[in-house]
């Protein structure tokens, strides 16, 4: 197997691959960026948090037009994660169809899923996330 690499810091990887935000100690705001102060409560330590890999559609948008080199249409969404936390990610359909309204819904129950977003010169595998419907 090839050597896989996370494309974002806040992506893990593993047996049951996850996100990791930045949660504040005073509030509990989650952050996927580092942060110096709590917008919510301007406190300032934080401790890592792991997050859900399931989680709720809560908006959307089916985009048909993207930029040079990026495959459309795709389904890209806001997802409330359960026990806390929202990212945004695309939508992928499991059996690899178009996304459409009937097939991409609002709360729709959805699980985190890793593809390959790129190999580089010595074949490292970078890994991005997305979310695919829950089974």
């Amino acid at each position: 197997m090839a050597e896989q690499i996370p494309m974002v810091d806040y992506l893990v990887l593993g047996d049951s691959p996850h996100l990791v935000a930045n949660a504040c100690d005073g509030c509990g705001a989650i952050y996927f960026d580092r942060r110096n102060g709590c917008a919510h409560c301007f406190g300032r330590s934080f401790s890592k948090k792991d997050l859900a890999a399931t989680g709720t559609v809560r908006s959307f948008s089916i985009v048909h037009r993207a930029a040079k080199g990026v495959p459309a249409p795709f389904a890209s969404a806001v997802v409330d994660l359960d026990g806390g936390g929202q990212v945004k990610g695309n939508v992928l359909q499991a059996d690899g169809s178009d996304p459409t309204p009937e097939n991409t819904t609002l709360g729709m129950k959805v699980q985190l899923t890793t593809w390959v977003a790129g190999v580089d010169d010595r074949g490292t595998e970078a890994l991005a996330f997305a979310f695919e419907p829950a089974s």
